[in-house]
């Protein structure tokens, strides 16, 4: 391999990468549109072109056809007067224009097979062109979701999803422990409180209790301080005698501590 084809093939690679890094697709389908829509116009100039020049020859076939029988009805006319030099000329012209129309003729149909095919080829361009505008909005449609889905991924990807988790997690530990604080300081606060109701009722008891051993005391003559008794017999007689009422007495108490 030569050193000029290795350098060729090198300069074409470079241009061709910097040809596709320089195209941009939507620019790109804009001036494939714009192409197209010029040579539909080039196209459509062309057919009426085409079609002007068919015309046109379509005029001369008909008058070269005109005149070769024009001619004829002459060479006619001139046989019917016995003039047979006038009529040998008139057919001379007749041939003539008959040759010119003929060659006309084979013009003019190929002009009108040239001109159906541009028309077909220009039908063809402006179905192509329409299918082609379509494609172009659906592929901007779908560049643009594509450079916003990158976009958005790019996002995504520069966010330090990780360390923001771990701050959550840290945050919910820490929510955890205040919780776990404050039900601590609850039930302290609760045990306190039920240590405190059992002292006062004890102390709150002590006086019931007193009282009590009093009552015992003074119904078994024990205690001094609260008077004596009734001697024996007559305790007796007032206890048998008194008997229902204090019964009676002692089951209303009971009555009443029921209800309490």
């Amino acid at each position: 391999m030569g050193l000029f084809d290795r350098i060729s093939r090198v300069v074409k690679a470079n241009l061709n990468d910097l040809v596709n890094k320089a195209e941009d697709p939507e620019k790109i389908l804009e001036q494939s549109v714009t192409d197209m829509q010029e040579d539909l116009v080039q196209l459509r100039q062309a057919v009426a072109s085409a079609i002007a020049t068919q015309k046109r020859t379509q005029t001369q076939y008909n008058q070269a056809e005109s005149q070769s029988n024009q001619w004829q009805q002459r060479a006619q006319l001139a046989l019917q007067k016995g003039d047979e030099t006038l009529a040998r000329e008139a057919l001379v012209r007749k041939k003539s224009h008959a040759e010119t129309a003929a060659t006309l003729k084979a013009s003019l149909d190929q002009q009108s097979a040239q001109v159906e095919s541009l028309k077909r080829n220009l039908i063809g361009l402006e179905s192509k062109i329409s299918e082609a505008k379509t494609k172009k909005d659906m592929l901007k449609a779908r560049i643009s979701a594509a450079k916003a889905q990158e976009q958005l991924n790019n996002s995504i990807g520069s966010l330090n999803t990780g360390s923001s988790m771990a701050a959550f997690d840290r945050m919910e530990e820490k929510v955890l422990q205040i919780e776990a604080r404050a039900g601590a300081s609850a039930e302290l606060a609760a045990g306190g409180s039920n240590l405190e109701e059992q002292f006062r009722l004890l102390e709150s008891g002590g006086d019931v209790d007193d009282e009590l051993a009093q009552m015992k005391a003074q119904l078994s003559g024990g205690s001094v301080s609260q008077g004596k008794l009734p001697a024996a017999g007559k305790t007796a007689a007032s206890s048998s005698e008194s008997s229902p009422v204090i019964d009676a007495e002692l089951e209303e108490l009971r009555s009443e501590l029921n209800k309490m």
